[in-house]
């Protein structure tokens, strides 16, 4: 038999990163619902029809599809070849999948608010913190199956929305612990930046070759451009738009001049600096930092995206999102706007790992260990500990009658701080032993003042 092993791209998690993770959860829930959010949860697995051509053709490749089964239609199992090479494409056929694992939060909330639009109160706000899963090849920071923490408001076409999320962001990387920026573009300045380069039926291949400018620079960028027919003075035009730098003002400064009155450039121009400006009042703009270079190769954004990097590590984006203004009308429910952002908690929790900012007291939950010195020590002993449970103590006793060494080095391995021993001449008295191990004192505690004790 051979090793047991994982799929590549997925993770086991002990004791140690559970707890970590939860709390960051945690701080990320506790936000959002600060900010009014309401949970929602949605199934695994979504209808392939639900998933295919929200996320672009490159986006459809990664999608995770669940073969079909004789239980749901023998009629259906005769797979062939030819259908098989259809899903290496990223296309489909209903002989082999009719259903895929989600690939993100957002595609599956449509469809969710378009299946009960009628009886939600708009705006609609709400979060949602599941497990999504993606074919991609695995690397640091890239898991096939990972976490996404996501608040979406979708009813309102107002501004303030984009304030909100940009704020949750800041709250939530404020609380913990960790410097991050908030890089803000608007698909509207691309969509100007594609009509000045020839027209808006070339947006799609400019944001996707844009989108690509981090990983493979400008040189590979200018060579996807010029197979997508992208001409010399286009692409011209296009390298300076990516080379605009210098402060949050001049940058929208140098746009302005460089798009010449673009319609929607100018549209996109005020929205973002709509966003600085209610920030310059909160004292929060400092975070926030106008970049143009910024993508976000999705094809449903349609207005303001964000991305989040945090400062001074080596990890890709932390966070993003944006607006997507009729997303649910690919479920026949159209003029229903929205907005929405994602924390990747995975990268997040190695960021944080990196730079050593989890507090020590994450990694803490019992606080006692009770010594099992045999049956009717262990009897007063378990008495004890379920008066401490009682009050949100947690503690646990050896159950095995063991020796000291054994049960103090169980104690050290799970970093329980205190140990609480009774012995026979300490059950006839009605006391304890307490001994903090991360300090050495050790104490004579009688059994009825264990309970208004600190821990």
């Amino acid at each position: 038999m051979s090793k047991p092993s994982l799929p590549q791209g997925t993770r086991d998690f002990n004791a140690a990163t559970v707890q970590k993770r939860q709390y960051i959860f945690q701080t990320i829930r506790t936000v959002f619902e600060l900010y009014g959010f309401q949970p929602l949860e949605t199934p695994a697995m979504e209808q392939l029809e639900t998933l295919m051509g929200k996320y672009g053709e490159e986006g459809d490749k990664l999608i995770f599809k669940i073969l079909n089964n004789g239980l749901d239609n023998p009629q259906k199992v005769t797979a062939t070849a030819e259908g098989f090479q259809k899903i290496l494409e990223g296309k489909n056929t209903t002989q082999i999948t009719e259903r895929a694992l989600r690939y993100d939060l957002t595609i599956p909330f449509a469809r969710y608010v378009a299946m009960h639009h009628g009886a939600l109160t708009f705006p609609f706000k709400r979060y949602q913190i599941q497990p999504v899963w993606r074919a991609d090849r695995p690397q640091k920071g890239r898991y096939r199956e990972f976490y996404q923490c996501d608040a979406d408001i979708v009813g309102s076409d107002s501004l303030l929305n984009e304030v909100e999320l940009t704020a949750i962001y800041l709250t939530v990387f404020k609380q913990l612990n960790l410097g991050v920026e908030v890089k803000l573009n608007n698909r509207k300045i691309l969509l100007g930046l594609a009509q000045v380069c020839g027209g808006e039926d070339k947006m799609i291949d400019l944001t996707i070759a844009i989108d690509k400018l981090d990983k493979i620079g400008w040189e590979k960028v200018a060579e996807e451009l010029d197979r997508k027919g992208f001409s010399a003075e286009q692409q011209k035009i296009i390298q300076s738009y990516l080379e605009i730098e210098g402060s949050n003002e001049s940058k929208l400064e140098q746009l302005s001049r460089l798009l010449n009155g673009n319609e929607s450039a100018v549209k996109g121009i005020e929205e973002i600096q709509y966003v600085l400006d209610y920030h310059a009042q909160s004292g929060l703009a400092k975070n926030l930092v106008a970049d143009f270079t910024l993508a976000r190769g999705l094809n449903y954004y349609t207005g303001l995206i964000f991305e989040v990097k945090a400062i001074d590590a080596q990890m890709g984006s932390i966070g993003g999102g944006g607006r997507y203004n009729d997303l649910t009308s690919l479920f026949g429910v159209p003029n229903v706007p929205g907005v929405g952002i994602s924390f990747g908690v995975d990268r997040i929790y190695d960021v944080l790992e990196e730079k050593n900012l989890f507090p020590a007291s994450v990694e803490q939950n019992t606080k006692i260990l009770f010594f099992n010195l045999g049956e009717a020590e262990a009897k007063e002993a378990y008495h004890l500990m379920e008066t401490l449970r009682a009050k949100k103590i947690a503690c646990e006793i050896y159950p095995d009658k063991s020796k000291f060494d054994k049960q103090f080095k169980y104690a050290e391995k799970k970093g329980i701080p205190n140990i609480i021993i009774i012995g026979s001449d300490e059950l006839s008295k009605k006391e304890c032993t307490l001994k903090n191990l991360t300090t050495g004192t050790q104490q004579i505690i009688p059994f009825d003042a264990l309970a208004t004790m600190e821990f």
